[in-house]
């Protein structure tokens, strides 16, 4: 798909002669507009849930919450948190959110915001066992710099903590080489990624894409055009 996205791209920024956008600056665009696309089903979603709540959607191919949960669960993944300290484990370096964190694969560890926890276990009747563990989420500190959280009991050790997360979606390349002066399309490159987001995200991506690439050329004409272009097939969707 990022190929036909990029070729897209290109024909309409030459149709007037409106500039050139180099291999690497698509690919830096590419990137930015997937994360945009990515962080919008969420939005989207909780939409169609408060839609669904209030009797407002259908059920079938017209299931709007069911056809963005499927994209999202595309990236959603399970991996054992690696300790780094006593009780402090590190969060997967691609996590985008926690959904679930597991104790011994099987017990769920309840979130709580890290001002509470002292009170928590300063309490034998409301401090974390192993039976009702709990965790917070650690800010950049020494000892714990950042993607991390804290488990309690702190008895709870390397190997025993299981978080269930939805990940960035891979960052875009578009690999080529070069052919005569000009950038011909690679697809057997070793880092040649294509866009996670399905085939359906074609056009909003290219019209993102087309936003970054009218800003970065100075022609505002081509971002104003693609930004119009969007809202329309924004509303076609809702």
């Amino acid at each position: 798909m990022i190929n036909t996205v990029r070729n897209t791209v290109m024909a309409v920024l030459n149709k007037d002669n409106n500039g050139y956008v180099t291999p690497e600056e698509f690919n830096l665009f590419a990137k930015q507009a997937q994360l945009e696309v990515f962080e919008e089903y969420f939005y989207n979603y909780k939409n169609a849930l408060n839609l669904q709540n209030k009797r407002l959607s259908n059920s079938g191919y017209a299931n709007i919450p069911k056809q963005l949960a499927e994209v999202i669960d595309l990236f959603t993944y399970e991996s054992t948190a690696l300790a780094n300290a006593a009780n402090v484990f590190t969060l997967p370096t691609n996590w985008y959110t926690l959904n679930t964190v597991l104790y011994n694969s099987n017990t769920e560890v309840e979130r709580v915001e890290q001002n509470k926890i002292k009170l928590l276990t300063a309490s034998h009747l409301t401090a974390p066992t192993t039976t009702y563990p709990a965790y917070y989420m650690n800010g950049a500190t020494v000892s714990a710099p950042g993607n991390s959280i804290t488990v309690y009991p702190d008895t709870i050790g390397a190997g025993e903590i299981v978080v269930q997360y939805v990940r960035y979606p891979l960052a875009p390349k578009w690999t080529y080489n070069t052919v005569g002066g000009s950038p011909v399309f690679n697809q057997s490159a070793t880092d040649y990624q294509d866009f996670e987001l399905p085939e359906s995200d074609h056009v909003e991506l290219t019209l993102k894409i087309l936003q970054y690439a009218g800003i970065n050329i100075r022609e505002m004409a081509v971002v104003q055009a693609a930004a119009q272009e969007e809202a329309i097939n924004n509303q076609q969707e809702t």
